[in-house]
């Protein structure tokens, strides 16, 4: 029987990429016989690691899954160098791409070795564009949803709450009010709502088109796992109002630890006791002011603790984007003697590879922005977190590690930024939070061992993640009988 074709088209930034990648190829290992992945790759302008990473799947002839990268927009719209806001720029992208897109789809429909096309999995971000694009086409749309499954009935809420109960959920912004969310367990506090979503000058519209999208699906693949998000995922299940199938697929990561190259921060970590040292890493967009890299600094000399610390400048921004670099002279940022004092206790790198690090059994605790990714990973490993969330759903993912799981400790979970400033955090929080994680009780690091083989567990054979993903298959099997029907 010949085979059907998925097309997954994700979203042109590193973390959503690499767990596009993660599920195309589980589905290919596990379905060849059924199967045929492609993979659709868009440039991000200005993001050079990303794009290079794209690049070098491309190049990858000999894997099952096959990668297309896209050419430029053919035509940019004449407003994208002029768009300020991040969110708008990145929209605006996506959209360029849709001719590229449909023509992409055309191409590989009528190549003669591709089988009949049974759907587009369409990364989150991608999909109030896209999605429409699958409708006009009469392909079935799945979307891929990188972050956890309690951000996801959040949205469903907010959208509801507007739509259906005429509420303006904007008044929440900058609130002490406490919501009740269905996916959530505990009331969640307004300040930990991802402040853009609430804002009528940011992602508010483009939010309630976002969820809105979401429920025109097939069905959503959550990168998570049942027994993680056991509260949220029941709550989907159990949902009164109409949302498609939900299928749990994850923890979807890189465990290849490809990254063990750089030796130089592994082999300092192999000089370390078993669980001794703490990693501080803010992701890829993640950089302080000078005044909060100081205060970073004290706070890790009074904890006392071992630490390795991906510490990066940010530079001007473009189109509202801040790329962070790795710092030339940390004399001038760091606090003076701060690098003759900690010598043989810490080590600071530019870039991470952060997997590799969270894998050492050296490492015992980690800072952290709290990026879903970077959640996934902690968990994996059975690293516990201490919390610093930045921007995007980072606040809420830190509230449910923190209230919802206590799988960590909180640094701060409101932490707010203007572009790359934001409040001032003090030593005395920072090392609190460090001895927290590093000190704290052994429930806590219990909780997070147990978590991570449950986590470990979920994908094998047998496992709620491996059982789910074959669900989700069968569904796209059904639905290309009813298509063909």
């Amino acid at each position: 029987m010949k085979k059907v074709e998925l097309i997954f088209i994700p979203f042109p930034v590193m973390g959503h990429i690499i767990s596009a990648v993660e599920i195309a190829n589980l589905l290919s290992s596990r379905y060849n016989h059924r199967l045929s992945i492609t993979i659709l790759l868009m440039d991000l302008p200005f993001d050079s690691m990303a794009t290079a990473y794209t690049r070098s799947l491309s190049s990858d002839v000999e894997g099952s899954v096959k990668f297309v990268n896209l050419p430029p927009p053919q035509q940019t719209p004449p407003e994208l160098s002029s768009l300020k806001s991040p969110h708008t720029f990145l929209q605006t992208t996506v959209d360029a791409q849709i001719p590229n897109v449909r023509a992409a789809i055309v191409e590989l429909t009528q190549s003669l070795d591709s089988g009949p096309l049974a759907g587009l999995v369409l990364d989150m971000n991608c999909s109030a564009t896209m999605i429409d694009l699958a409708h006009e086409m009469h392909v079935p749309s799945y979307v891929f949803f990188t972050s956890g499954a309690a951000f996801l009935g959040l949205l469903f809420h907010l959208q509801s709450l507007h739509d259906d109960h005429c509420a303006d959920v904007t008044e929440f912004l900058d609130s002490n009010a406490e919501l009740v969310v269905p996916c959530f367990a505990n009331p969640v506090p307004s300040r930990v709502l991802p402040h853009a979503i609430l804002n009528k000058e940011g992602w508010y519209a483009m939010t309630l088109n976002f969820a809105r999208s979401l429920r025109k699906s097939k069905g959503i693949l959550v990168n998570t796992c049942a027994e993680l998000e056991s509260y949220a995922i029941n709550s989907l299940n159990s949902s009164t109002i109409k949302i498609p199938p939900i299928y749990p697929v994850g923890p979807l990561l890189n465990r290849t630890n490809d990254d063990q190259k750089e030796s130089s921060i592994i082999s300092w970590l192999d000089d370390q006791p078993p669980s001794s040292v703490v990693f501080l890493c803010f992701g890829s967009m993640g950089s302080f002011s000078v005044d909060q890299v100081r205060e970073i600094a004290r706070g890790l000399e009074h904890s006392g603790q071992r630490f390795i610390w991906s510490l990066r400048r940010s530079q001007p921004s473009t189109n509202g984007i801040t790329y962070p670099t790795s710092c030339a002279n940390l004399e001038e940022l760091l606090p003076e003697g701060f690098l003759e004092r900690t010598v043989g206790i810490g080590k600071i790198i530019g870039w991470a590879p952060q997997v590799a690090v969270l894998a050492h059994k050296a490492v015992g605790g980690f800072m952290s922005h709290c990026g879903w990714n970077s959640i996934l990973e902690s968990v994996w490993w059975g690293v516990p977190v201490a919390t610093w969330p930045m921007y995007a759903e980072q606040h809420l993912n830190a509230f449910e590690m923190l209230k919802e799981l206590g799988l960590g400790v909180e640094i701060i979970m409101d932490y707010k930024r203007d572009g790359h400033e934001g409040d001032l955090v003090s030593a005395k929080q920072i090392e609190m939070g460090i001895r927290g994680v590093m000190e704290g009780d052994g429930e806590m690091r219990k909780k997070v061992k147990d978590m991570s083989e449950k986590a470990q567990e979920a994908i094998m054979e047998g496992g709620s993640s491996h059982t789910s993903l074959g669900h989700f298959v069968e569904q796209v099997m059904c639905n290309m009988d009813t298509k063909s029907n």
